[in-house]
């Protein structure tokens, strides 16, 4: 075994294989003579075996050299150990080639590829079925070194399960092939792939197909062009194309060929447009476009749903150009009654949507991707203005209605049993894939808890960066090398990077979220640097592994089904499912109902807004606040009040109530009043002079209170405004009600001023100073 190669580390360019077979040096004619086919004959099955002990001046064997001699080359050129078993297989591999050359009537050299995998077979019964019963199963490693080398077969694929990595050390040599898949290890593993280990068997099939697919053993030699004519023409099983684009990456960072493409959608190069003029449209706006690229793409998809409405129901307008407003209308019209799975190419993943009807927010994303393209077609002058998009497609008030933000709170005993499934997740909580867990435990444990306790969107935290994480203790920066422990009160600062609504920002966080992050950090393998979708920088994302970012929906998919699980709790609750974003919504709303709740406008500074407004939407007042505000209010107290009825039994024994007497008193405070219909008083909260009203420091009140046989009861009263307020501010209040009821009769008859007047005073008429006259009696 030589020495670990560096991965940087260039071969020594006397090393470099070459290829040992050049055709300009031989006969290559296609057709074989016939005293070559008769000589073949003659030689029999008996010396084409034993080719090693014949004469080369025999006159059979002189006749067959053209054929032959390339054989031998080929023989010599195979890097392998010269035994007997393996001067075996060579010998009866040429053998099986000459009797096909003299069977077929052409040389190998005019096989084709299909000719050749007829002869090695799909697999080894194949394989036996097409050769003569006495070649064994060694020489079909031979034949297929013959095929590469002689007829520059590379169809592996059709072979099933044959051993690459054993036919690439045979053609390149052992020492120089696992001296390339080492280089990759390298990269690999640094990267922390398991595709790194010394144990990995998958990595070197892969990596000798490829070399083999190539016709060269020199990582140097692989191109862009070779990866994506793999991928194109599905030369390497679906199942291991993660290890081919692993390969990609390593290849490119030794600076040898591009970064994989990144894959914008699985099935967006497939899906087409309906009409071939309006796709044609459709593909040179998304090609002009300067909308980001995952906006672009979700637009072009509605556009090509419109296509296909076109080509059914208006095939006149599949050019833009002869849209008119009643075009629109009809489109506007359609979206409106349109249905999950309208005009779709594919509708299994719909399941039990299928047949219902659209969203309000589904109906005005189809009607602002249309809006948009013949926006962008009139103003780049591409098609003549016949309407105004703005107005012409614009949403429908019955639409727009059913529009707005709608921040859903998680339930307060839901988010409680979710975080603590975060903050005890352990390595058996991770899901397990064949290979085991894809992410490490650091980094899964770092999602989960940014997700907890940043409130910050997914895309957001998915864009995160190495070195988000500060620590300050009065006022003062701790250094992230720092061995000093951290204080108690040491504050956890996070970098925001630029997000939907501003640009970057820091906020405050738990220290627990620090300190995961910081654990992540420190055992986070060296990654490549990646194009941030938003700003276009090179940046070091901090949630990346395997030389690849972790995906913003991974939280949807992956962490909240995990922590439900562990939490015991279904993933959706009678607001829908629980997603990403409803974290946010719930973080918020928390910290807006504290003790010592945040405002508004540090509320919007934390979770990064641009204006209050979109703040309002995410600080929802919880029910137990808002139930404490409602009794504080104390809605029903203000309106209706409990005061204490006493009746006098003996009064009503007696007969006395029937003569007249007083038997129910209403206990007002400051005195009782004997009026049956109290209720409807407009007095008895401001009791004037009245014959009902007995204050209490009077001796008649005094007897009253001395009396044995009192019944106490409760009689709820309503009140006015002005009676809530004469009983709870006071003085001031109770002037103000009576000042306003001076005129108004008491039960008694008189008013509360004829109460307070003189004896011998004249009252004047009141004059209705608008008429100029006096009211009627």
């Amino acid at each position: 075994m030589t020495a670990l190669v560096s991965p940087l580390t260039m071969p020594d360019s006397s090393d470099r294989w070459t290829w040992p077979i050049d055709p300009g040096r031989y006969d290559t004619a296609a057709a074989v003579r016939p005293a070559e086919k008769q000589a073949i004959a003659e030689l029999g099955l008996v010396n084409l075996r034993r080719m090693a002990r014949h004469d080369p001046d025999a006159p059979g064997w002189r006749v067959v050299r053209r054929l032959l001699r390339p054989l031998d080359n080929v023989a010599a050129a195979l890097h392998e150990p010269a035994t007997s078993h393996r001067r075996r297989g060579r010998l009866d591999a040429a053998a099986v080639v000459l009797l096909r050359c003299a069977e077929t009537g052409r040389s190998y050299w005019a096989w084709s590829g299909e000719e050749w995998a007829g002869l090695l077979g799909q697999d080894l019964q194949s394989f036996r079925a097409s050769v003569p019963i006495w070649a064994e199963e060694a020489v079909r490693p031979q034949l297929a070194a013959h095929a590469f080398l002689l007829g520059g077969f590379a169809d592996f694929y059709k072979l099933g399960s044959f051993g690459r990595l054993a036919l690439a050390w045979r053609v390149f040599g052992r020492e120089r092939v696992d001296g390339e898949i080492r280089r990759i290890r390298a990269v690999l593993a640094g990267w922390g792939y398991k595709l790194g280990r010394e144990d990995d068997q998958l990595l070197p099939m892969v990596v000798c197909q490829v070399l083999l697919l190539n016709r060269s053993p020199h990582l140097e030699d692989l191109t862009t062009a070779l990866f994506e004519r793999i991928r194109a023409e599905r030369l390497l099983p679906a199942a291991r194309g993660n290890t081919l684009h692993a390969l990609q990456r390593a290849v490119a960072e030794l600076g040898f060929c591009d970064p994989p493409q990144r894959m914008t959608g699985r099935h967006s190069a497939r899906a087409s447009g309906g009409s071939p003029v309006w796709a044609e449209w459709v593909e040179r706006w998304y090609t002009t476009s300067t909308l980001t690229p995952r906006v672009r793409g979700s637009l072009r998809a509605t556009l090509f749903k419109a296509g296909r409405w076109i080509e059914a129901e208006h095939p006149e307008v599949a050019d833009p150009a002869d849209w008119t407003r009643k075009t629109c209308a009809t489109w506007v019209a359609a979206v409106d009654r349109m249905k999950v799975g309208d005009y779709l190419q594919r509708t299994a993943s719909l399941k039990e949507r299928l047949g219902k009807p659209m969203e309000a927010p589904s109906k005005a994303g189809h009607l602002t991707a249309v809006r948009t393209f013949f926006r962008d077609l009139q103003e780049w002058e591409w098609i003549p203005r016949r309407f105004d998009p703005q107005r012409a497609l614009g949403t429908p008030r019955s639409i727009t209605a059913l529009l707005g933000p709608d921040p859903r709170v998680i339930a307060d005993d839901i988010w409680a049993k979710l975080m603590w499934a975060g903050l005890n997740l352990q390595e058996d909580d991770l899901p397990q894939t064949k290979a085991g867990n894809f992410y490490p435990l650091e980094l899964v444990r770092a999602v989960t808890l940014t997700w907890l306790f940043s409130g910050q969107r997914s895309d957001e935290i998915a864009r995160l960066r190495t070195g988000c994480i500060r620590w300050e203790h009065d006022g003062a920066v701790i250094a992230g090398d720092s061995q000093q422990v951290l204080a108690r009160d040491a504050v956890c600062l996070l970098d925001v990077p630029t997000h939907k609504t501003g640009t970057a920002f820091t906020k405050p966080v738990d220290p627990i979220l620090g300190q995961a992050l910081d654990a992540w950090q420190a055992v986070r393998p060296t990654q490549p640097k990646f194009t941030d979708r938003r700003t276009g920088e090179l940046v070091d994302p901090l949630f990346a592994f395997r030389a690849r970012k972790v995906s913003s929906a991974y939280i949807n998919n992956t962490v909240i089904p995990m922590l439900c699980r562990k939490a015991g709790v279904p993933t959706a609750d009678v607001r829908g499912d629980i997603t990403s974003h409803r974290a946010r919504s719930t973080i918020a709303s928390q910290l807006y109902n504290a003790k010592e709740p945040m405002t508004l406008f540090e509320l919007q500074a934390w979770l990064g807004h641009r204006s209050p407004q979109s703040t309002q939407f995410y600080a929802k007042i919880s029910p137990t606040t808002l139930t404490r505000a409602y009794d504080d209010a104390g809605y029903f107290s203000r309106n209706v009040r409990t005061i204490e009825v006493l009746v006098d039994r003996d009064a009503v024994a007696s007969g006395a109530a029937t003569a007249g007497e007083p038997w129910q008193h209403y206990d007002l405070g400051h005195g009782y009043c004997t009026y049956t219909f109290f209720e409807q008083c407009q007095h008895r909260m401001a009791c004037a002079r009245c014959d009902f009203y007995t204050p209490k420091d009077s001796s008649k009140a005094q007897l009253l209170e001395a009396k044995g046989n009192l019944q106490r009861m409760r009689a709820s009263i309503p009140l006015t405004e002005d009676e809530q307020a004469a009983i709870d501010d006071g003085q001031t209040a109770l002037d103000r009600l009576l000042v306003r009821l001076a005129d108004t009769p008491t039960p008694a008859g008189p008013t509360p001023r004829q109460l307070d007047l003189p004896a011998n005073t004249t009252l004047l008429p009141i004059v209705d100073v608008r008429q100029g006259k006096a009211p009627q009696a």
